[in-house]
């Protein structure tokens, strides 16, 4: 048997070369395409063994044909290459048939792990397949993001297993986003046209909470004046996210375990027992493993739950992640208010990597709303932010990140985010992107006074206001300005 052939399918031509000399150097044969029309053509050829395919490419993108492929060749081997770093890329991917999904820019050591994987397990890419299920609607996952390992680690592991009926178990602090991942594997599920119900149990007082869940019959306690159903009734067929499950106590827990095993429960006071078709997924924010020894937390229904484990790291396990984040907060923002998106200035970028953002993703989302409310102009300075962000870099002076890696960060998810979007015009994008921010400091510093703004900066005020003209800056004119402007005259 000759060597295996790979063909690599990406609209840069630099990507292509790059991957055909790696590749070669492992011994395949290897074949080029630069779009996915040409990738389709050729990936239809018998001799094609395993599809490395770009999904953002001029005419059918990498989705468009993987759907394609296997509707044509079902047990081909596809790896999907994105610069997207959402979980709907990578799920997306999953479940139309994708092996594997990697973001750029990767290591190509691990791209040829996964090469080798794919040609090891070809008979599971065939079951992979099968997991595409529904084409409804696809749920919004702009709020899950993230570039960094462990992020896409979990995001191929929900395309992976969302269309199936496995319990699951999230795991993480409080803020990280449980309850959206659940929503997320609840969507892109077989189940997704049922509903999706969601139950703090922390929340609610433990002698209300099994009613809560199971429902209670006509008069089963003082009170209960009416039938009501509980929530396993109301996610019937659907999803039931019990969030903060560590905090139940021991005698109801034994019930949760009993309608994971059997598919029944009854309602409170009541004597017949009702089916349960509901897929469900816990979270915590506890240590589980430590309750479990501790004989807080039932070791059987430890297991029952933990079929499959994801654990969502803290933000400040995931740093490069905050840029991508606070440029995602502020878009959403400005789509709210019907502007546009507010600029952060480099120093207030620099508080945010440094801060440990004890409360995650839903701090910083909370941060970065207040400061677009405080910011009077487009441009967000660190008076805008928490004190708290002011005093942990007080209080880790000398430690924190240099200018430059806060830039070279901002840089990178920037380009992550544009390189799919532009071509040809990320330097005159990134010249603005630097200058606006730049030149909105320096007004806000010298107050709207654009002959003292333009000393600062080392140019002649003609310069500066045909700066400003030209990106659409409005500042406003201080009284002594006005009256420099009349001497001028």
């Amino acid at each position: 048997m000759g060597p295996k052939q790979i063909l690599v399918v990406d609209d840069e031509e630099s990507i292509r070369w790059t991957l055909r000399k790696a590749l070669e150097r492992e011994g395949y044969r290897v074949v080029l395409a630069s779009d996915g029309d040409e990738g389709l053509a050729r990936a239809t050829e018998s001799g094609i063994d395993l599809v490395l395919m770009d999904i953002k490419m001029p005419g059918s993108d990498g989705l468009e044909t993987l759907t394609r492929i296997k509707e044509i060749r079902p047990n081909l081997p596809v790896i999907i290459m994105t610069a997207f770093g959402t979980l709907q890329a990578a799920v997306q991917a999953m479940k139309r048939g994708a092996y594997d999904h990697i973001t750029k820019p990767f290591d190509f050591d691990e791209l040829l792990i996964l090469v080798r994987r794919a040609f090891e397990v070809r008979d599971l890419t065939e079951q992979l397949a099968r997991m595409e299920g529904g084409r409804g609607q696809a749920f919004d996952f702009e709020g899950v993001v993230g570039l960094c390992p462990a992020m896409q680690q979990i995001f191929k592991l929900v395309g992976k297993m969302a269309s199936s009926d496995l319990t699951v178990l999230i795991r993480g602090e409080s803020g990280t986003g449980k309850e959206l991942l659940a929503r997320a594997i609840h969507y892109n599920s077989r189940r997704l046209a049922r509903p999706f119900v969601a139950v703090n149990c922390a929340a609610i007082p433990r002698d209300l909470l099994e009613s809560e869940l199971f429902g209670h019959e006509k008069g089963a306690f003082t009170g209960a004046s009416a039938l009501r159903r509980g929530k396993f009734e109301l996610a019937e067929g659907g999803t039931l996210f019990l969030d903060e499950i560590g905090d139940m106590d021991l005698g109801l827990q034994s019930k949760i375990l009993r309608v994971l095993q059997e598919r029944q429960f009854e309602r409170v006071g009541g004597e017949r027992p009702l089916s349960a078709d509901v897929r469900v997924i816990a979270a915590t924010n506890q240590d589980l493993e430590t309750a479990v020894t501790q004989k807080s937390f039932r070791e059987d229904l430890y297991y029952r739950l933990n079929v499959v484990g994801i654990n969502l790291p803290p933000l400040r396990g995931r740093r490069e992640d905050i840029p991508l984040l606070v440029s995602h907060f502020l878009r959403l923002f400005a789509e709210e208010q019907g502007e546009e998106p507010k600029t952060v200035s480099p120093e207030a970028l620099e508080l945010m990597l440094a801060y440990d953002w004890p409360g995650n993703v839903r701090e910083l989302e909370n941060a970065v709303k207040r400061a677009c409310v405080l910011a009077a102009t487009s441009l967000i300075v660190p008076e805008h932010l928490p004190a708290a962000l002011a005093r942990s870099e007080e209080s880790g002076a000398g430690s924190g990140s240099s200018f430059e890696r806060m830039l070279h960060q901002a840089i990178g998810a920037e380009l992550q985010r544009l390189k799919e979007e532009r071509d040809g015009q990320i330097y005159p994008h990134f010249l603005v992107a630097l200058e606006r921010p730049l030149l909105l400091q320096v007004l806000e510093r010298t107050r709207g006074n654009q002959l003292r703004a333009a000393e600062l900066l080392g140019i002649n005020r003609n310069t500066l206001r045909k700066k400003l003209r030209e990106l659409g800056i409005r500042p406003v004119q201080r009284d002594e300005e006005k009256t420099n402007t009349q001497s001028d005259l």
